[in-house]
């Protein structure tokens, strides 16, 4: 079988050719274009494989292109503000928006806002899942950066405010950047800010591993797969390489480029994302001098350049999924209407109609009786039916008695189709 292709997804804040391009990853040859729209920075995203997500630079609301379809004009996601950072969840349920100084979680099967969540004091620059979508971090201006756990931000009381399960406030200036590694709860996750330092934390106990200074400040950050090396944009248009095995036991450690030489240059201006490939062989970055440059991690050589139309806002190296290398493929679901409000009917949002609704969290059970009490209610009325009809006419109580029934069927049905829908989506597994 035929090993993953790895592409690298690119945005510029112009879009004078397109919104966004797709290449393939070592021979740079262009695979995708989608057009419509100035993606802002940290605002790119997959969504389960089938979607392309797009934070538009200063505007409200979100792009949306099916991966495949050619010439399309995009969806548009509304959202109460412009976004300033964008993610999805792994497993494709969950839409995380930065707006302002609050995050926005939308679930997407059912297009629900399930929560506001404003715990940060200024803009939330950067947003980011754990591989197993149990947890999500965000950074902000504020300088302080907030880890969140899923289920308790979902099953959380409305009366109540949800609350982080870590506060990491060690920064001075604004974050700029984070990267969650692998390992969910277990996860370490590095952050980079305009204080000139890059620092290393772990989720499970919350702990600062590690502090790295520089001369510079940092503007992007990730790690390699097995965590080996964190790689670190500067704004003076270099990108240092940390070896992070060769500090054992150190909390703060210096980086100073003339001893530590790993260094990466070639940029003009400041770099302002990174990624690393999955054999960890091949850096990515993109930076405000327009270009986007994939490096050989061994040697510190560039080994191509690709020039935009402006400065890069968006640059990381993803598998490519299964859609977007076959031109016959549709997503599995179409996007729904993303509300806008909690409690969206109530709030001036449209209640959709024809689907299924799955409720999670607390704060989304409602008064609204299931399908089973409908149906005990139902049953009540039918045997209620059958006691006056002893003394009224036989004519009109079987008329009833056909109608109750098949509306009893009906709502059978519609409980089995939900039950069978909750179980796939419970069951189906990760992508």
């Amino acid at each position: 079988m035929a090993a993953p292709m790895e592409v690298a997804v690119c945005t510029d804040s112009t879009a004078t050719l397109w919104s966004c391009v797709v290449w393939e990853l070592h021979s740079g040859a262009n695979l995708l274009t989608y057009r419509g729209g100035q993606a802002g920075p940290r605002g790119l995203a997959l969504l389960n494989g089938e979607y392309l997500l797009a934070a538009q630079l200063g505007k409200n609301y979100i792009s949306a292109w099916e991966l495949q379809r050619k010439d399309q004009l995009q969806q548009k996601i509304m959202c109460p503000g412009p976004v300033t950072s964008l993610t999805t969840s792994p497993n494709g349920q969950y839409v995380l928006a930065g707006i302002a100084e609050s995050i926005y979680l939308w679930e997407v099967c059912t297009g629900n806002l399930l929560v506001i969540l404003s715990r940060h004091y200024q803009d939330v620059t950067c947003l980011k899942f754990t591989g197993d979508s149990s947890h999500f971090v965000s950074g902000g201006k504020d300088c302080l950066a907030l880890v969140w756990d899923v289920c308790s931000v979902l099953q959380v009381e409305p009366s109540r405010t949800p609350v982080p399960r870590h506060i990491w406030s060690r920064h001075t200036l604004p974050i700029t950047d984070l990267h969650c590694g692998c390992g969910g709860p277990l996860a370490r996750v590095a952050t980079s800010s305009l204080d000139q330092t890059v620092k290393l934390w772990e989720i499970s106990s919350g702990d600062l591993l590690l502090s790295v200074f520089f001369d510079v400040a940092i503007m992007a950050v990730t790690l390699d797969l097995a965590e080996h090396h964190m790689f670190c944009g500067g704004s003076d248009s270099s990108i240092f390489q940390v070896d992070l095995c060769t500090w054992p036991g150190l909390r703060e450690k210096s980086f100073h480029p003339d001893q530590d030489g790993k260094v990466f240059k070639g940029h003009r201006n400041q770099v302002t994302c990174l990624s690393v490939s999955a054999d960890g062989s091949v850096l990515l970055s993109g930076s405000h001098d327009e270009t986007v440059r994939l490096w050989d991690v061994q040697s510190k050589q560039c080994t191509r350049t690709m020039t935009l139309k402006g400065p890069v806002t968006n640059a990381c190296i993803v598998l490519a999924p299964a859609s977007m290398l076959s031109s016959d493929f549709r997503p599995s679901l179409p996007l729904p209407h993303f509300n806008k409000h909690l409690l969206g009917a109530e709030h001036g949002d449209e209640q959709q109609q024809g689907g299924l609704t799955l409720r999670l969290g607390l704060h989304q059970q409602g008064s609204e009786p299931s399908y089973l009490e409908r149906t005990d209610k139902l049953q009540a009325t039918m045997c209620s039916t059958m006691e006056q009809s002893i003394l009224g006419g036989q004519g009109q109580l079987r008329i009833r008695m056909t109608e109750l029934e098949g509306e009893v069927r009906n709502l059978r049905k519609i409980n089995r189709d939900l039950f069978d829908f909750s179980t796939r989506m419970i069951t189906r597994p990760a992508k």
